[in-house]
């Protein structure tokens, strides 16, 4: 099925914006810009949306208000709003177990401690939707996670980040098409 929705998850505020928390918002933000959309704040759903038009189906662009740890308030509310199934949703998101350069499409599975996952498996009743998992690194002992991923990356780190999300653009054209395999396999030999 094509992807219709593809929500970024972060935490709002210019406080997080450069955090490797917000890997999420940084994929939106460069896919809105790559598109020429603008996103609106849309208080009732819990988020800043963007809408793209055009010979397709349409397809929105979110960032939650909400902050990481209630993100599944924002995703139920958007994917009921506008009547699209959760296999037909990507959340794109920071993932720890990730090395920084490298990103992932994944369908279904737990959360991985991931919060914003945790919180939106935990508002559907299942993990039933796309995931682009965006490596951020670990910092290799998890008593250092929480600054880890509230801290900002590397200059090396942030570039290699914001490289895997522009390989993550690339496939998009395919998730909108329905070709998921396609796009996962394209996206999976892309090197850090």
């Amino acid at each position: 099925m094509p992807i219709r929705l593809i929500v970024g998850l972060g935490n709002p505020g210019r406080e997080h914006a450069e955090q490797r928390h917000n890997a999420g918002f940084w994929f939106a933000d460069a896919l809105a810009n790559h598109l020429g959309l603008r996103f609106s704040l849309e208080s009732k759903l819990h988020c800043e949306v963007a809408r793209l038009t055009g010979r397709d189906e349409p397809l929105w662009l979110a960032k939650p208000t909400t902050y990481m740890n209630k993100s599944g308030i924002a995703l139920t509310a958007l994917l009921n709003y506008y009547k699209i199934d959760p296999i037909d949703a990507l959340i794109a998101h920071d993932d720890l177990d990730l090395p920084a350069g490298v990103a992932r499409l994944k369908f279904d599975g737990g959360h991985g401690g991931q919060n914003g996952i945790r919180d939106s498996i935990a508002q559907l009743g299942h993990g039933k939707f796309n995931r682009l998992r965006i490596g951020i690194g670990h910092p290799g002992r998890k008593e250092l996670v929480t600054p880890w991923v509230l801290g900002r990356a590397s200059v090396a780190d942030e570039k290699s980040i914001r490289t895997a999300i522009e390989a993550s653009l690339d496939v998009v054209p395919l998730l909108r098409a329905g070709q998921i395999e396609k796009a996962t396999q394209q996206l999976h030999t892309q090197r850090a």
